[in-house]
């Protein structure tokens, strides 16, 4: 399968991946796809569907998690299918300057991250995500994404069964492939080793261009 990445630096590409013409300070950014073929990629801020209303994403948009992150999400992906299960991912690598406008729209640390300090999706170490049947149609969870309130808390136990069924085999799967859950989105996690990738402001347009050409 080939894998698709790119190094954010000047870089050239060997067998779809790009390598760097001096020393690598990051990880690449890679397409998750490329890794977990059976994800279905619903980036949120690509639509209107989100918080804001607005589009904050290019149609270009793909999910991109640093190498290393990719490949523990396509673990717990891989447990996931056990229960006939597949991931469906909502955000992952965000540019900076999109996370400036995100909080400027919703100024609380709870929910979205202070630009100044930098968000770790601005790092390719975070992923929003979901849970859909083998079909790819979402299972019940507590919220929608981007809903803000208590529902959304992962202490949060006055659901049905099934969605707090379905709320903790996702937890369990990603705590399992090395990511670390925010309590107060029960879609959000973190990689555990995210304080090792740098932040980023690359946009879309530019990995895509990038990016040798794929189907």
């Amino acid at each position: 399968m080939r894998r698709v990445c790119v190094w954010l630096g000047l870089s050239f590409f060997v067998g779809g991946c790009a390598q760097s013409l001096a020393q690598p300070v990051a990880e690449p950014l890679c397409r998750v796809v490329s890794v977990i073929p059976d994800a279905v990629v619903d980036l949120r801020y690509a639509t209107a569907h989100n918080f804001t209303g607005q589009v904050l994403y290019p149609d270009v948009a793909d999910c991109y998690l640093r190498k290393s992150v990719a490949q523990k999400l396509a673990v717990a992906a891989t447990e996931l299918r056990k229960d006939g299960l597949r991931l469906v991912l909502w955000d992952c690598y965000r540019p900076l300057s999109v996370q400036k406008r995100l909080f400027e729209r919703v100024p609380d640390e709870r929910y979205v991250a202070n630009p100044k300090k930098g968000s770790r999706h601005n790092r390719g170490a975070a992923v929003d995500l979901t849970l859909a049947d083998a079909q790819g149609r979402p299972v019940s969870m507590p919220t929608a994404f981007d809903a803000f309130g208590p529902a959304a808390h992962r202490d949060f136990f006055r659901l049905p069964k099934d969605v707090l069924a379905h709320r903790a085999r996702l937890e369990q799967a990603m705590k399992q492939a090395g990511f670390l859950p925010l309590p107060t989105e029960w879609w959000h996690f973190d990689a555990a080793d995210f304080q090792h990738h740098p932040m980023a402001d690359v946009s879309f347009e530019t990995l895509r261009g990038r990016l040798p050409s794929v189907p």
